[in-house]
């Protein structure tokens, strides 16, 4: 087994809300990966004494305990005890209820000898390798697919003219539109105070044979594909298998500082927090 992470900030100046940890039980019989993104809120507007790193470093802590601790719990269901047992560690100080309370996407794979189950949800993104060569990502497609009313408003919002109080007002619309379908019916769900939001998570599991390697990566990683364009999923886990987690974020800012004003490649910020995991699980027995 190989296991490589990368993850950087966005802004050096800023903690880095992104999470990453692989946990490798002393049983010696597999292991678990978890990965989270944290949501940036406005500033000043979540209801929270904490920061965001702070509830992504509670959540991923939880997630990787309950991971390798607890095998007789699904997924889902560890998803949802970690949801409660963060949400409980600050419901007496702050307003979980708030729209923007700190929370995160996530990606979750544990495996052993026999098979190789994960978990997405939200926009992160999960990279599982076949035994001849092919690549099936695993995706969460509920924030892309918003709307048409809503994407007809991100769409006038980028034809308007840059630093014009038009497009300003018009980006505060539709942010509130995309706001209103923040884990709400018809929308797209993250990790926040709720734990019956695990429920809503993309799920499956493969045997063990199936999978050669994976990668788990956030958004900031993944504009390489659907940002920029540079290549397909399949390609991407070549890139990494080839030249290593670190170079492919170093890539992703070489691609970000080529197109400072978000102009050819619109995108909400220049750059975004990113992280990178890459396991290479060899043969069962190896496990």
């Amino acid at each position: 087994m190989r296991i490589e992470l990368a993850t950087r900030p966005g802004d050096p100046a800023r903690p880095n809300e992104d999470y990453a940890s692989v946990a490798l039980p002393a049983s010696g019989r597999g292991g678990a990966l978890v990965l989270l993104d944290g949501v940036t809120p406005p500033r000043g507007d979540d209801g929270c004494l904490h920061s965001v790193h702070w509830f992504t470093a509670r959540l991923g802590g939880a997630l990787g305990e309950l991971s390798v601790s607890r095998r007789d719990m699904a997924l889902p269901e560890i998803l949802s005890a970690a949801i409660e047992r963060t949400a409980d560690a600050h419901r007496q100080t702050c307003d979980l209820s708030h729209p923007r309370t700190p929370q995160a996407t996530v990606v979750l794979v544990r495996w052993d000898e026999e098979q190789v189950e994960h978990l997405v949800l939200s926009d992160s993104a999960l990279l599982l390798a076949r035994p001849g060569g092919a690549v099936d990502a695993v995706l969460d497609h509920r924030l892309a697919q918003l709307p048409p009313a809503v994407r007809a408003r991100r769409d006038a919002v980028r034809a308007l003219p840059r630093g014009s109080a038009e497009r300003e007002a018009a980006g505060r619309e539709y942010a509130a539109a995309v706001e209103a379908l923040r884990n709400a019916e018809g929308g797209f769900f993250t990790a926040a105070a709720d734990p019956s939001v695990a429920g809503l998570a993309v799920t499956g599991s493969d045997d063990r044979d199936a999978v050669t390697g994976l990668v788990a990566l956030t958004d900031g990683v993944g504009r390489w594909v659907e940002t920029f364009r540079e290549g397909g999923w399949e390609d991407l886990f070549a890139l990494v298998r080839k030249e290593g987690p670190e170079r492919v974020v170093e890539r992703v800012r070489e691609l970000e500082s080529g197109d400072p004003l978000c102009a050819r490649f619109p995108r909400g910020k220049v750059h975004d927090d990113a992280a990178l995991v890459h396991v290479e699980l060899f043969s069962p027995s190896g496990v």
